[in-house]
């Protein structure tokens, strides 16, 4: 959709001007993307604070005062007297932009409710359908999740999702429950987030022999007082062993622009402006990492670490999943992750001595004052080990729900025997994930790139050969967008400007003792370096941002760098302000339990990385 009817379509090769904009719940991101000498390069960034809330009630406020420091930083004019963003009618004009496109997360982003039938599988299937659209998933509903129909209608009733995805039953099934899915939810009446200004959209990807009846039970309850507008789309379980989340991902999407953002405050304006679908921001995120999976032949997973909630992304062999916990974040919820994981446990990443009491004030200190940085090293390293506890119990979750379809009836080899492999596996490999990404404030923002990579390691225990960066400047969700529709642009801007490389990590699986020999490497090209390393030792080899390098690893006998244990593996590596990570601390990776043991093998490794050199850190944390 273009402001000014009267401008043409623009293909691809048209496009050289791009204006993007991420409407946060607090924050308003635009970006502007130029071609510059045949190359797509982000060029430009402002912001400025959302206006979803009162008293202006107007996102649009909030997208024009952020584009209009990318005119002034520009000297490009964007913004028309009408306060529209200007379109250029052909590539010669000095102003405007080719396309303006959008994402958003303001007003709490899209908020869902799902149910299945089976809580392992339709449930399951369509909470992952929901999660992988850029949804927060309220609840799941199914008829085997332990609650007695009575209470499952009051929490129905509680809610106010922005809609209802409901599935169960193979194609050709019994559809017998899924119609009393149906028919438990139809009656609870749930209303939509914002009010009775639309009906509450329902989507259907259930057993398509069920469609007449679900049609019936749904508008049998449409009344005077609301109601409900549903949409059919196809199964997302059609067989046991097939899962087709798409149609439904691609439903959700639609409903939220026509419905959902249609009704929230200055949205319509700002559906009129875009010349793509806005997308919700992390269904957008999830968008640019399928893309560069896809498009590179990797495995890769993403992570966005909040105030509030962390986000976990991840595609292996074409797979996507998304996953958010809603409970472990860095500032709102700083003190559901020390619950969580333990003060012990977030203690055993700290190489100082720090008084536990001093530090749980710390932590009510945060809530309090969720936008403070650390102010001191101590409160630095607490604040990291923190994170890392954080991102560990997130990155756990997600593998939890990233599995092998469940309820799949798996024909079994001799070999099956042993390895024990079942339907309902994570499908997360540490030993072939490619690429690890981070982003959200104490990942991005850390003073030294070795920090960063140091809490992905420590948080992620990445096996094998694995290649980290970070976000810059949190422009995945401007990319997603672009990506449907200018690929070349986003995976251009992707690899030049979004992402930072940190370096690369080798990383040894396997269990020794500590001081016995883990494996010997040979680094030959950016730079050269030869050595053994002993199990619980780690070492940083320095090769410059966009340097690469060969590296020969062999392991010891019990351990695997990706050949199988023992076996040597070559690869080329890429650099960045971390260099190359050599990792000899096993996996999975396991801390001495007698704490002074721990503190010298911690100290060791913060010694090794250098990322606290010259950081001033008084004794005691005083």
């Amino acid at each position: 959709m273009h402001a000014d009817p009267d401008v043409p379509a623009l293909d691809p090769d048209r496009i050289k001007v791009i204006v993007a904009t991420d409407c946060g719940s607090t924050t308003t991101k635009a970006i502007m993307i130029e071609e510059v000498d045949g190359v797509y390069r982000q060029t430009f960034r402002g912001e400025a604070p959302t206006t979803v809330e009162e008293p202006f009630a107007d996102v649009t406020v909030g997208v024009v005062n952020s584009v209009t420091e990318l005119q002034e930083l520009s000297g490009r004019r964007l913004i028309a007297d009408d306060g529209t963003i200007i379109r250029r009618a052909s590539i010669d004009e000095k102003d405007g932009c080719d396309i303006y496109i959008s994402t958003s997360s303001a007003g709490g982003g899209l908020q869902m409710m799902v149910a299945g039938v089976v809580r392992e599988m339709t449930a399951a299937s369509a909470k992952r359908a929901a999660l992988g659209a850029g949804a927060i998933v309220m609840d799941v509903i199914a008829s085997n999740d332990k609650r007695r129909p009575h209470e499952q209608i009051q929490r129905i009733r509680e809610l106010r999702p922005d809609m209802v995805l409901l599935s169960g039953g193979t194609d050709g099934g019994n559809s017998t429950q899924v119609v009393q899915l149906a028919e438990l939810v139809a009656p609870a009446k749930p209303r939509p987030r914002f009010g009775s200004a639309y009906q509450l959209p329902i989507i259907f990807a259930g057993n398509a022999a069920a469609q007449d009846e679900i049609e019936r039970v749904f508008t049998t309850q449409d009344d005077a007082t609301g109601g409900f507008d549903l949409s059919v789309v196809e199964n997302l379980r059609p067989t046991l062993e097939q899962e087709n989340l798409g149609p439904a991902r691609d439903c959700i999407h639609d409903v939220f622009l026509e419905h959902v953002m249609a009704h929230a405050p200055g949205y319509d304006k700002l559906i009129e402006w875009t010349d793509a679908p806005i997308m919700p921001t992390p269904g957008a995120v999830g968008d640019i990492l399928q893309t560069i999976a896809r498009t590179q032949g990797i495995n890769a997973v993403g992570v966005d670490i909040g105030g509030a909630t962390t986000d976990v992304f991840s595609v292996f062999d074409g797979t996507f999943n998304r996953t958010v916990s809603a409970n472990l974040g860095m500032s709102y919820s700083i003190s559901n992750v020390c619950a969580e994981a333990g003060m012990d446990d977030v203690l055993r990443w700290v190489h100082l001595d720090m008084e536990e009491r001093e530090l749980r004030n710390r932590v009510k200190n945060k809530m309090i004052r969720p936008t403070t940085i650390p102010q001191s090293g101590e409160a630095l390293v607490f604040e990291q080990a923190v994170a890392r506890e954080a991102l560990r119990l997130a990155y756990q979750q997600h593998k939890e729900f990233a599995t092998t379809l469940k309820g799949v009836q798996q024909q079994r080899t001799v070999g099956d025997v042993f390895s024990q492999e079942v339907g309902g596996s994570s499908i997360v490999d540490g030993m072939t994930l490619d690429l690890l990404v981070a982003s959200g404030g104490v990942l991005s923002h850390a003073p030294r790139m070795q920090q960063t990579a140091m809490m992905l390691i420590d948080a992620f225990e990445p096996e094998g050969f694995t290649t980290l960066a970070k976000d810059s400047i949190f422009m995945m969700p401007h990319l997603g967008v672009l990506s449907s529709v200018h690929e070349k642009a986003a995976m251009e801007v992707f690899e030049r400007d979004c992402l930072v490389i940190l370096g690369t990590c080798v990383a040894a699986k396997g269990q020794g003792k500590l001081g016995k020999p883990c494996f010997s490497y040979k680094i030959t090209g950016g730079t050269t370096a030869d050595g053994a390393l002993a199990f619980g030792d780690l070492a940083m080899v320095p090769l410059a941002m966009g340097a690469t390098a060969d590296v020969e690893v062999t392991p010891a006998r019990g351990f695997d760098l990706g050949n199988g244990p023992g076996k040597s593996v070559t690869r080329n590596v890429r650099g960045g302000a971390a260099g190359i990570i050599l990792d000899a601390r096993g996996r999975a990776l396991q801390l001495p339990e007698d704490p002074m043991e721990r503190r010298r093998a911690v100290t060791r490794v913060v010694e090794a990385s250098g990322m606290y050199d010259d950081l001033e850190l008084a004794p005691n944390g005083a």
